[in-house]
């Protein structure tokens, strides 16, 4: 599919991708094969990326970028593209996330997309209406990458509330809510990842109605996303950051502290086991 002829901003950022990359080697006069050998990635896997037929990872993107010296412009295509996977109207929210150093989050009806796992995130993004096999692959790579945040020497912290029905919630089957379960054991073993449940048997009903973040950056006033049904909304005015941080303080006074909380997770892990 052409760039021009798509009406779908990821897949021209594939195609741009693509063209860049094959640009790329042209000028640094180095052959498909040689690239393959020296990225250690397959020269049918390059192909598919040149023809903008297969979204590249952050790895190869780095890889080529260094092996063609490119001078970051790979890089630099590849960050957008996976902004131009995500909604346009998420894509404010990303940069946003990216700058935060502390992120505190609730959820009552799913994982948090930033500690989802592949598999989870496959189940419920394919859950939207209407949504091509193709868009589903490229929505759950750009929430695959958001993750890398916490890759950084600096990561934000993480601060994220969920409602214990998210742990009962059988998305996928065993397999997918085990594993998920499992992940959520494993971020709160890290320091800048913390995780509290409110449990279903206290009746809380404040937050029911969708999940919201708040996004705390260097020297600018907090932002607030606010979930619907149709889609996000990303505000930094006064009285919903009020609002969502008054909703956030709620739950999270009702849930489990830390210790309590990582019980309720082990106990559904066994439940999924």
């Amino acid at each position: 599919m052409s760039v021009r002829s798509s009406h779908d901003p990821s897949v021209r950022s594939l195609a741009v991708f693509g063209a860049e990359l094959r640009e790329c080697r042209r000028r640094a006069n180095v052959t498909q094969e040689r690239l393959a050998e020296i990225t250690q990635f397959s020269r049918s896997m390059l192909a598919f990326v040149e023809r903008g037929e297969r979204t590249p990872t952050r790895d190869l993107a780095q890889r080529c970028d260094d092996a063609l010296s490119a001078g970051g412009d790979l890089v630099r295509l590849w960050t957008r593209l996976t902004r131009d996977a995500s909604p346009r109207w998420f894509r404010g929210w990303l940069e946003i996330e990216q700058e935060a150093h502390t992120l505190h989050t609730w959820e009552p009806l799913v994982v948090p997309g930033l500690l989802q796992t592949e598999d989870y995130a496959r189940t419920i993004i394919r859950g939207e209406a209407g949504i091509t096999a193709a868009q589903v692959e490229k929505a759950v790579f750009a929430r695959m990458e958001r993750q890398r945040i916490f890759a950084r020497e600096a990561p934000p912290m993480l601060w994220a509330v969920i409602d214990e029905g998210v742990l009962n919630r059988p998305v996928g089957g065993n397999d997918v809510m085990r594993d998920q379960v499992r992940r959520l054991l494993e971020a709160v073993e890290t320091p800048y990842i913390g995780i509290q449940v409110v449990p279903t048997a206290l009746g809380v009903t404040t937050g029911l109605l969708g999940g919201f973040v708040i996004a705390q950056t260097p020297d600018s006033p907090d932002t607030v996303y606010i979930e619907s049904a149709t889609h996000g909304q990303v505000s930094n005015r006064p009285g919903d950051v009020k609002v969502i941080q008054s909703s956030y303080d709620t739950v999270r006074a009702e849930a489990q502290p830390q210790p309590g909380s990582i019980e309720l997770i082990r106990e559904a892990e066994k439940r999924w086991t």
